[in-house]
């Protein structure tokens, strides 16, 4: 038997109304959505949830549900390319050694020979692999990028191809 602090703990995953998964909230928010009509249940599960008992009723709370109402979309831009957002993409690793310490901001192109300063061109590097690259391409240094640069995309899409990802492998 699951404590009352473990089921409030549990996570529920949103759809929107067109069927995406677009993020994960607690029980009790599932729970409002649900009573108030906001949202409405989805039997992935074949009828499974989380028992929330009451004194007058017990209600199963499915483990995804699906809003019934469209929220106002706000519209979404990618992050303004400076050197916080790069390293936060980049995860402060250096995509060249995996190195943590001593990270600049390098260009796969370099700007003298015509790369712009754009997302998909900018990585982070740690000095050493920096100055190692100095004004070559990672061809000519012969260097390896650990993952291709590109704009980060909207945090919604991120969830929903990690959901189906994690499911489609419990299939």
């Amino acid at each position: 038997m699951t404590s009352s602090i473990e089921m409030l703990s549990q996570s529920i995953v949103v759809f929107s109304k067109n069927y995406l998964p677009i993020s994960q909230i607690n029980i009790k928010r599932a729970i409002t959505l649900l009573i108030t009509g906001k949202a409405e249940p989805l039997d992935f599960n074949q009828g499974k949830g989380i028992a929330v008992h009451s004194p007058t009723m017990i209600l199963i709370v499915p483990y995804q549900i699906r809003l019934t109402v469209t929220p106002v979309e706000r519209a979404w831009r990618a992050p303004t390319l400076n050197r916080r957002e790069i390293l936060r993409r980049d995860k402060h690793t250096c995509q060249y050694c995996g190195s943590t310490k001593n990270l600049t901001i390098d260009h796969v192109i370099p700007r003298s020979k015509g790369g712009k300063h754009v997302w998909d061109n900018v990585v982070t590097a740690c000095e050493r692999c920096n100055n190692r690259k100095g004004d070559r391409t990672p061809l000519q240094a012969n260097m390896i990028l650990q993952t291709i640069p590109q704009q980060p995309s909207h945090p919604a899409l991120n969830f929903a191809a990690q959901f189906w990802r994690e499911h489609h492998l419990d299939n």
